[in-house]
């Protein structure tokens, strides 16, 4: 997984290779989560998935390479091209079979245009997308049209991406009327039992999007994205909307679904504790790149990159006694119609170098540290000079 790459290195971590040691960096990330009740040390009950998909045997499902997604901007009298919103910047990174990568970084970052490009609700505007090793760029509409059983979306609004005016059983039956899957009675009970799938009784079938709560509504939204049997699924911003306990609930479900169906999952998400709980590796998106991307495991315990860091000491700690230092980041996110030469990230960095403002970094790969008990082998990268 990276960004713009210039160059590719790979460096073993010593004391000397940032501004902080890798026991000062671990010790200050595990403290503060500890703190916020982020567990980084005993993963959650019934997510063991991670052992069995380490990245060792398991071949890449998606494969971005250099994504690029420009929106342009239009003025004058005759309405002309005078410049370009970057909401993705060159791109690349990879889910492999039967894992999650969770996609983090601030609003606005690009996370969601990201997730819409791969499935081809936005046209890319360059770069590569291939799904089970076949590209779904250059298809035309047919030819995608019969893709798309293979990746499904997740909405964020559980109201507003069902029709208020289908029945539950209209909407779980339109993508198998769509793909003309089975006859009449094939396709009603594939309904039911992608009700029972995400624990709704038949009885609802006959309901509107209006008597159920948000909950009910999103397990109606992702049953509809398994309707078709996909490989990959792209939640997006799957349980930002819902209650604490219901974000549980459905986190649990879709955890469950995924370790049941074998499903692959980029899970799109602003909370740092909810990507920690679901995903198996971690990819870091700022203004329209990623700057940081490895096991989930490594990025939680001992980021590298000062905008990881800065994101993780932002998590809310509900221990009043306990002390946590708080990374403020200066100024506000720079445009992405003109962002910044050099590192994207450089005039709110507070190591920036006098390289950082002219030079792109480097995407170097972080080995493990000595006695490390990371289990994936999914490499650690980073963008940043101050591993380069």
């Amino acid at each position: 997984m990276s960004s713009q790459v210039v160059d590719e290195r790979r460096v073993v971590p010593t004391a000397a290779a940032s501004a902080a040691p890798d026991a000062e960096i671990a010790g200050e990330a595990q403290r503060h989560l500890d703190a916020a009740g982020i567990a980084t040390a005993a993963p959650t009950p019934g997510l063991d998935r991670r052992q069995s998909a380490n990245g060792a045997d398991a071949e890449p499902l998606l494969d971005v390479r250099r994504l690029k997604k420009y929106f342009p901007i239009r003025g004058g009298l005759l309405r002309r091209v005078v410049a370009e919103v970057k909401a993705v910047d060159d791109v690349s990174f990879t889910v492999a079979r039967g894992r999650t990568l969770g996609l983090v970084g601030e609003s606005g970052c690009g996370k969601t245009t990201l997730g819409r490009t791969i499935l081809r609700l936005h046209e890319p505007t360059s770069g590569d997308i291939l799904l089970d090793g076949r590209p779904i760029t250059g298809l035309t509409h047919r030819e995608l049209t019969r893709r798309r059983r293979e990746m499904q979306i997740v909405f964020q609004d559980p109201y507003g991406s069902l029709n208020p005016r289908r029945t539950v059983l209209e909407t779980l039956r339109e993508p198998l009327d769509l793909h003309r899957i089975g006859t009449p009675a094939d396709r009603r009970r594939r309904v039911e039992e992608l009700l029972e799938l995400v624990g709704l009784r038949r009885q609802v079938l006959s309901r509107y999007p209006h008597e159920f709560s948000g909950g009910q509504r999103q397990r109606i939204g992702i049953a509809r994205a398994l309707a078709l049997d996909p490989k990959l699924v792209v939640a997006d911003e799957a349980v930002s909307a819902l209650d604490v306990s219901v974000q549980a609930q459905v986190l649990n479900l879709i955890a469950d679904l995924q370790r049941r169906l074998g499903l692959s999952l980029l899970f799109i998400s602003h909370d740092l504790a909810v990507v920690q709980h679901l995903s198996h590796d971690v990819a870091v998106m700022y203004l329209g790149k990623i700057v940081e991307s490895g096991p989930a495991e490594r990025i939680y315990a001992a980021p590298r990159h000062p905008y990881t860091r800065a994101l993780l000491s932002a998590v809310p700690v509900p221990d009043p006694t306990t002390k946590s230092r708080r990374i403020v980041l200066p100024g506000d996110v720079p445009s992405p119609v003109s962002p910044p030469s050099g590192c994207p990230f450089h005039t709110r960095c507070p190591e920036a170098r006098a390289e950082c403002r002219t030079v792109v970094p480097p995407t170097v790969t972080i080995e493990p540290t000595q006695g490390s008990n990371t289990r994936s082998t999914t490499p650690h990268r980073v963008a940043c000079h101050l591993y380069a």
